[in-house]
């Protein structure tokens, strides 16, 4: 997108990148940058972009000023222009996702867990093994909740992602939170992760729908 392209000839609709998708689940705040982010992934395929939609994500009330912020977040590659809309499926949550896991792993392997310890869905994971995943997932969040501030302000770390990796420092098995609204997730995944990828955003999309 560019400010050229909202007056031009074929419309443009907003949708966030991967990157958009990882930014704006990485943490609870719903603020600045974050909450624009929402604004297009909520409402970027309803219409296309232009002057008005900017005003309303950014609630800013002059248009340039408007335009500058969101062609700011395409700079930094968290959203993109696409001629056609991408709606959301609309397929139940329980009947999409675990389809949806599947793609996030090179081994088709990855659980979706709540912050208490229960699993909403997995792929390539037996049933003994995601409820006992699930529950180590709670775990890290507390872990996470005692050590953020020694993390975060001390050593500067800003991911409150936790990994097993291998001697190569490649991930084994990898735990991503997830923040969706008032509504923590981990998303645990075997193997590498596949999030630089349209399901990612998917995923993002529908917890934000029955969450939010």
């Amino acid at each position: 997108m560019s400010i050229e392209l909202v007056t031009a000839e074929r419309p443009l609709y907003a949708e966030l990148t991967p990157a958009g998708a990882f930014y704006v689940s990485s943490g609870p705040e719903l603020e600045g940058n974050r909450s624009i982010l929402f604004h297009i992934l909520r409402e970027g395929s309803r219409a296309p972009f232009g002057r008005e939609t900017a005003c309303r994500w950014t609630r800013l009330d002059a248009p340039d000023d408007a335009l500058r912020s969101i062609f700011r977040l395409q700079r930094l590659g968290l959203i993109r222009g696409n001629p056609e809309p991408r709606h959301p499926p609309e397929q139940r949550l329980e009947d999409i996702l675990p389809g949806l896991l599947a793609q996030l792993s090179d081994g088709q392997r990855a659980l979706l867990a709540d912050e208490n310890g229960f699993y909403l869905s997995t792929s390539g994971f037996l049933h003994e093994s995601a409820e006992e995943l699930a529950g180590l997932s709670a775990d890290l969040l507390s872990l996470q909740g005692r050590h953020g501030r020694l993390l975060r302000n001390n050593l500067r770390i800003h991911s409150e992602t936790w990994a097993l990796v291998d001697p190569a420092g490649q991930s084994e098995l990898g735990f991503w939170p997830l923040f969706i609204g008032p509504q923590r997730f981990m998303l645990i995944i075997g193997g590498t992760p596949l999030l630089q990828s349209q399901p990612f955003v998917t995923l993002v999309q529908i917890l934000d729908q029955r969450y939010r």
